[in-house]
């Protein structure tokens, strides 16, 4: 296995968040289980190259493709990604890397070669298939979630959910937070159903106008957003939905997100 595919500061947080290994049968016990290691070694790989399942190397990864994207497959089903999101959002604010009270929220379209859950014609590229990903960060660009509809959605009804999908963050004396103080958006979230639905929540919303000239000045807070999609998509795998299942592809957003997270830990040793 490639040692620079899972740093040791990743494997010690997602360890111990895996599900149990089963016991092998005694009688025709069949091959050797994979160390777990070793299939999100093949995880990553896939994230971060972008190739086929099925052309993982296994004799640098050290597994097959098909063991690992069926690890991912169980993985996900067990809820691993989420855990150890929110896990590594504690770390954060511990650290004082977070800074909740401002936020921002985004979409960015991929394109989808699959059908599958969350894909739709999209509107804006000659009604091609895709996917949207829809990121809310916070005052320094951290994602704090992520979440995934189709390529048709509009951004506005997709305003809410990801605030919603915001884990609770500890780290801190007190209450874990979740709620924004302000929340930044673009000229596509300019309806004011959705303003009055945000002031019913107190979060004040910050949103540009539409039909008025540019240089409303929030782009001085709003261009985090738009780093981390650059960060996202240097992950080769979340440039395109290859995955037909929707939570297949959320879950790699989901650990692609952890290992930005562990990436400003160590910037900040």
């Amino acid at each position: 296995m490639r040692s620079d595919l899972v740093p040791d500061d990743l494997w010690e947080r997602a360890a111990p968040l895996l599900p149990p290994i089963p016991e092998r049968r005694r009688r025709y016990p069949g091959r050797l289980r994979v160390a777990d290691r070793t299939t999100l070694a093949g995880v990553l790989y896939v994230l971060r190259t972008g190739v086929a399942w099925r052309d993982v190397p296994a004799e640098t990864v050290g597994c097959s493709g098909v063991t690992a994207w069926r690890r991912l497959r169980d993985w996900t089903e067990a809820g691993v990604w989420p855990r150890l999101h929110a896990a590594l959002l504690t770390e954060l604010r511990q650290a004082e890397l977070l800074e909740l009270d401002d936020r921002a929220v985004d979409g960015s379209r991929v394109r989808g070669l699959k059908r599958g859950d969350c894909v739709g014609p999209s509107p804006v590229d000659r009604a091609r298939l895709g996917s949207k990903h829809h990121v809310v960060v916070d005052r320094y660009g951290t994602p704090l979630a992520v979440t995934l509809t189709g390529g048709n959605r509009h951004d506005v009804t997709q305003l809410l959910p990801p605030l919603d999908a915001i884990p609770p963050i500890r780290g801190r004396r007190g209450r874990p937070r979740r709620k924004p103080r302000r929340l930044y958006a673009d000229r596509g979230y300019d309806f004011d159903k959705y303003r009055r639905l945000l002031w019913k929540r107190g979060i004040k919303p910050v949103i540009a106008r539409r039909g008025v000239p540019h240089g409303s000045g929030l782009g001085k807070v709003r261009w985090v957003v738009e780093r981390v999609f650059a960060w996202l998509h240097q992950f080769k795998r979340l440039r395109v939905r290859y995955e037909r299942r929707a939570d297949i592809h959320r879950g790699l957003l989901t650990l692609a997100c952890s290992i930005i997270f562990l990436r400003k830990l160590r910037f900040a040793e």
